[in-house]
């Protein structure tokens, strides 16, 4: 907005140039009308014009939700500081003196513009958060109801779950207890494959592929699991984007965890195999970080964890007792320094 002739051919021009899309008006009415018709991303604009001036200009569209937010930069020839406190007050984001040259008024654009779009990526941001959070949110809500009253079985400690090769017919869900999937080759060796807790899924793997389980999972303690029909689970997973998005992320996750395994199974020394045990038990079942934590299961799967001789794990675990890494109290491990143990990792 500018009523001298010359000055708004000039800036339009300058504008132009700049590659900007320009609405020139030759007082503040004007100004005002294109402005609530284009919502325009910014508003230069004179403080000295017929019909209506420039903070009443500015006084009208900050009255108007469409264009209250839109940044505004007065030009003036009037330099007193009451008149660029007044216009400041008014909402202006800048104040320019005239006379002026293109680059100051250019970039004084320029910051504007990117300050604008800053914000709204911010904006953005968090609302893709919240939306994220919502989503994650209504998944689990959706699993948890899904879940409730539903038939359930009891599982007593080295009783098997399912077995390598039988065809699933359930999604189980761990409702306490602990159990672990592994595998034997043709001279009985055992190598356990991963291990659940309360509020982790069991064989959703086979249903998603719709093949035979290709391990055993067995309960390590007293255990509790619900059982999920097969055709109702396929339902949900049809039906609901929320939760197949949750599944897909478990699988991913899981693939990465299975690939860290075999690296460690291949290029590990033993001291590194053991110690990599003991800290993914501690962080899947430790909870924070903070405090002593204990592991209660037997010497044997914790050795086929490790992918090592049970003796050789037993040696080690001394090692690591007589380094102080951990203590063992009536045949449990407490892991006491952690920060130490991770050392040998690196």
């Amino acid at each position: 907005m500018e009523d001298n002739e010359l000055i708004r051919e000039n800036i339009t021009e300058m504008l132009d140039l700049a590659n900007y899309k320009t609405y020139a008006a030759e007082n503040g009415k004007v100004g005002v009308e294109i402005a609530l018709r284009e919502h325009p991303d910014l508003i230069v604009c004179d403080v000295m014009m017929p019909v209506l001036d420039g903070y009443g200009a500015l006084h009208l569209l900050s009255k108007n939700d469409s264009t209250k937010n839109i940044p505004f930069i007065f030009l003036t020839s009037k330099a007193d500081k009451a008149d660029i406190r007044k216009g400041m007050e008014l909402g202006a984001d800048d104040y320019i003196t005239k006379p002026f040259d293109n680059v100051e008024l250019l970039n004084s654009i320029d910051r504007r513009l990117k300050k604008v779009e800053a914000l709204k990526q911010e904006i953005t941001s968090g609302i893709s958060e919240s939306l994220h959070l919502a989503d994650a949110k209504s998944s689990d809500e959706s699993l948890m109801e899904f879940i409730n009253g539903r038939n359930s079985n009891k599982y007593k400690r080295k009783q098997q779950i399912f077995l390598e090769g039988n065809r699933p017919i359930y999604l189980f869900y761990v409702l306490k207890g602990m159990i672990k999937t592994f595998k034997r080759n043709d001279y009985g060796k055992e190598l356990v494959l991963d291990l659940y807790k309360k509020g982790d899924f069991l064989g959703q793997v086979s249903l998603l592929e719709n093949t035979n389980y290709k391990e055993t999972a067995e309960a390590l303690e007293e255990t509790e699991v619900a059982l999920i029909p097969r055709d109702e689970f396929e339902s949900l997973i049809n039906n609901s984007p929320q939760v197949s998005r949750k599944f897909i992320q478990m699988l991913a996750k899981n693939v990465t965890e299975k690939e860290e395994q075999l690296l460690g199974l291949a290029y590990n020394s033993l001291r590194k195999r053991v110690a990599e045990t003991l800290l993914l038990l501690h962080k899947k079942y430790g909870g924070p970080d903070t405090g002593n934590f204990s592991i209660d299961i037997n010497r044997n799967n914790l050795a086929n964890i490790a992918g090592v001789a049970k003796e050789s794990f037993i040696r080690t675990l001394r090692e690591f007792k007589d380094e102080k890494l951990i203590d063992i109290k009536e045949g449990i491990i407490v892991i006491i320094n952690k920060m130490k143990l991770e050392t040998l990792l690196n």
